[in-house]
């Protein structure tokens, strides 16, 4: 689209809304030493910047791609100059911050997953209490936090880690970084306890470590995940890194990210087969109840995995862009890099 497309797309906008028809401007801007960008937005930003005139040439994907953000050449004098054709008050006055709803697919899908998730822990929790003894750090029952911190901390709070950016659809970008980063250090932490648990206990015990699929499994998603994080947090919060290496880093955040969760969800399913080997042996296949119990406990385990990995492919349910922080991030990008908004 050229410059003067830009407004000639204002103009239309504007001439069913104001009060008075808009004579497009046709003409091209030139070159300028200094610019004023205005976004038709909630606050009516006006932020001078040294960028060349076709840079600003893209829809505003917050308020429906009916609003531009525009350029105009300042005077010679080096002063900035506004884009005001008439029936432009009128035509701002009327726009309003839209927000994106939440799906009520999606609403229904998260609560769903919720109530899988905390039915995972409760269930984990029962199946320790009944047939397993409980938990206790001091004693032989030890071991028993192993799997309850894994299931809490790898499973149901990674998991909501990532279905943070799908809840919170309006909230600002950073609150919505630091509320998921938080969850996955929490996340660490607590798997991190159940780690050391099971470490202690075969060292007391005097037991064999590292040779099974689970514990190998195990201590590669307990890696992935910690680099995972720490390579998020260097990048996205602190210090953070350039928009372009930002922008090429995220897909592969993503699927990595999806990747350790599936993951985490496969190696609790062979630790929980592999601990009713070893309590129940040839009785597993006698339908004891403890076995049913954990077998109701892998379905729950996998319908909760599946569930999360439904809803962050749903590619129509992502956190859409709001209008301040593409405006914002588009204007950084091309003030800092260079790049053109085409180039995302």
């Amino acid at each position: 689209m050229a410059p003067g497309e830009a407004v000639d797309t204002l103009g239309d906008l504007c001439r069913g809304v104001g009060k008075h028809p808009v004579q497009p401007q046709r003409k091209a801007f030139p070159t300028a030493s200094r610019h004023s960008v205005h976004a038709v937005g909630p606050s009516l930003l006006a932020v001078s910047r040294r960028l060349s005139p076709w840079r600003m040439q893209y829809p505003v994907p917050a308020l429906g791609g009916a609003a531009w953000l525009l350029l105009a050449p300042g005077p010679a004098g080096g002063g900035s100059q506004h884009v005001s054709p008439p029936g432009w008050a009128s035509c701002c006055l009327s726009m309003e911050r839209r927000t994106s709803p939440r799906p009520g697919t999606l609403s229904c899908c998260v609560a769903f997953s919720q109530l899988l998730g905390l039915t995972v822990v409760a269930v984990t929790g029962a199946w320790l209490g009944l047939y397993r003894g409980g938990i206790a750090w001091e004693s032989s029952l030890q071991f028993n936090v192993h799997p309850l911190c894994m299931v809490i901390g790898l499973v149901f709070l990674q998991g909501d880690a990532l279905l943070v950016y799908r809840v919170f659809r309006n909230e600002a970008k950073r609150t919505t970084k630091v509320l998921h980063g938080l969850l996955h250090a929490f996340a660490f932490i607590i798997a991190l306890v159940g780690l050391v648990a099971v470490f202690d206990y075969h060292k007391k015990k005097g037991y064999a470590d590292l040779y099974s699929l689970h514990s190998w499994c195990g201590v590669l998603v307990f890696v992935l995940y910690f680099v995972q994080w720490l390579v998020g947090f260097s990048f996205f919060l602190f210090p953070g890194a350039s928009f372009s290496l930002r922008s090429r880093y995220r897909s592969q955040h993503v699927f990595f990210g999806a990747a350790v969760f599936l993951l985490s969800v496969g190696t609790a399913l062979l630790g929980l087969k592999e601990a009713l080997l070893f309590s129940l042996g040839t009785r597993y296949s006698t339908f004891e109840p403890e076995g049913v119990l954990a077998n109701v406990l892998g379905l729950l385990l996998a319908a909760f995995g599946l569930v999360v990995l439904y809803i962050l492919t749903r590619a129509d349910w992502k956190r859409p862009p709001q209008a301040e922080e593409q405006a914002l991030s588009m204007d950084f990008k091309m003030l800092t890099e260079g790049d053109s908004p085409g180039s995302q």
